[in-house]
């Protein structure tokens, strides 16, 4: 049994002023292609070192194609992704006889002329590989899946954790999935229900609501007939016709009961479509209240600019809070600046200068903070996860500087990546946890590493180029709540 395997995977904002280019897609992980794809990943918590894990397991030999992953930023042009797929598929016609087919995707790609990117994808390749060979893809929860997607592949499993733990697991459960597939003669029958609605901030899934929906999701893949369920929050910062939620469900060979079993599921979260909102206090707000309580480290997360959303990452509402607070033993984790970054080398470890912080990608942002700060630190960003987000990869936040202004300690950074976990902050010599305050540019992805050992996390909001305020749809087509005045359950 031989089955083709990769990704052609990015998570885009259409708000964002970030560009994606070819290169974006050498940056995050790099474009690894053939053998050196399944060395790189092997043994780490992705969906690849899940499908790998799967492999070794069943006995199948994994045919490796390519790895391209952009971090999230703003749409690609058409011309990246027609180059990208001709690689991948050159793969595949080099391959010879395949089996099968283990995809890793994001499900909310949008390309320049190409709002659904990830169904074009999957029909690109289901033209190439034919009607008959199993297609199954792993997703992520923030996906804005469409009709055209579930058309094309026979099998998605989106991640069912937020932070996304759970990357393995669920590449490892596409592997299981298209093995009994080849072998057993499995006929994945697959429904989906689109939810008019955005996901809002109650979604980490070890928190009540959002714990409930998942168990309710368990339940439902626990019944005989069901080959697995996913939930997708959506990804909101797409204004494009498919972003929204929805719930797909994959039975054997009963797309009668796959639908019934999507819709019910769907109608439950739908009716609960206030619970899945929350509001976001000012930087200012949250450190007042948090005070208030006593309990730290207190880890502040500036969601509007989440680097792992497509945001800049250099705004400064959350830096000014500090520095007005004067606040001792914080850091923030990272500010993107590649030229405060070039300054501080230009200076050296131990230099004392006044450099300009932040605010340099879009007036939205902020305007750039001037500070003196002592250099601390310098690294060519080299450093490997600890995990349990990436566990074991290498991560790569290119030129990068400690610098240290008064009690405020600063991570810049040339590219744009959100805490996971600490290791890359204890490359550079700053440990976290001997912090009193943590500002983090993520919206949850940073609980994996932090949550266990925070006295408090408040998500706030500081101005942003997605903050509410600057985020305007006119592409969606429909009623999507809250966005809009109003939305009834359309399926």
């Amino acid at each position: 049994m031989r089955v083709l395997t990769g990704a052609i995977s990015h998570e885009t904002s259409t708000f964002t002023p970030v560009p994606t280019t070819e290169e974006s897609f050498y940056e995050r992980f790099g474009v690894r292609a053939g053998a050196e794809m399944l060395v790189a990943f092997e043994g780490s918590n992705t969906p690849l070192g899940g499908f790998i894990e799967g492999a070794a397991a069943h006995g199948f030999d994994l045919v490796p194609a390519l790895y391209a992953e952009a971090h999230p930023s703003g749409p690609a042009p058409r011309t990246v992704l027609d180059s990208i797929l001709r690689e991948f598929l050159t793969y595949f016609d080099e391959a010879g006889h395949i089996d099968g087919v283990l995809l890793e995707m994001h499900g909310s790609m949008v390309v320049e002329g190409l709002p659904d990117a990830d169904g074009h994808i999957l029909s690109v390749i289901r033209e190439r590989v034919g009607p008959t060979v199993p297609v199954v893809v792993q997703l992520d929860i923030h996906s804005n899946i469409s009709r055209r997607m579930v058309h094309e592949a026979d099998v998605l499993i989106g991640r069912e954790t937020f932070p996304e733990v759970d990357m393995a697991v669920r590449g490892r459960e596409c592997a299981d999935v298209l093995v009994r597939m080849v072998r057993d003669h499995l006929q994945p029958t697959m429904a989906l229900t689109r939810i008019p609605m955005a996901w809002g901030l109650n979604q980490v899934t070890e928190h009540a609501p959002m714990r409930e929906a998942i168990a309710r999701l368990h339940a439902l893949e626990a019944k005989p007939d069901v080959v697995c369920g996913s939930i997708a929050t959506c990804f909101p910062l797409a204004d494009v016709p498919d972003m929204g939620a929805s719930v797909y469900v994959v039975t054997d060979n009963d797309e009668a009961a796959a639908q019934r079993y999507a819709d019910t599921l769907a109608e439950w979260i739908y009716e609960r479509r206030e619970c899945w909102q929350g509001s976001m206090p000012s930087t200012k707000t949250a450190l007042r209240d948090a005070e208030a309580v006593g309990k730290y480290p207190i880890v502040l997360a500036d969601r509007n600019d989440n680097t792992g959303g497509g945001s800049p990452g250099d705004s400064t509402g959350l830096l000014r809070a500090f520095v007005e607070a004067k606040l001792e033993a914080a850091c923030i984790l990272y500010l993107v600046d590649p030229a405060a970054v070039a300054c501080c080398e230009a200076a050296g470890v131990g230099a004392v200068l006044t450099i300009s912080i932040g605010g340099k990608s879009s007036p939205l942002q902020g305007h750039p903070v001037a500070l003196e700060v002592e250099v601390h630190g310098l690294s060519d960003g080299r450093f490997r996860y600890d995990g349990p987000m990436y566990a074991g990869l290498e991560g790569a936040m290119g030129p990068s500087a400690y610098v240290r202004a008064e009690g405020i300690h600063i991570l810049l950074v040339t590219t744009r990546e959100q805490p996971f976990d600490t290791a890359f902050s204890r490359s550079l010599g700053l440990d976290p946890r001997e912090m009193r305050y943590i500002g983090v540019k993520s919206a949850a992805h940073f609980r994996a590493g932090f949550e266990s050992w925070a006295g408090q996390i408040v998500v706030v909001s500081e101005a942003s180029v997605h903050s509410p305020e600057h985020v305007a749809f006119s592409s969606l087509g429909r009623e999507v709540f809250p966005l809009t005045s109003s939305a009834d359950h359309g399926g």
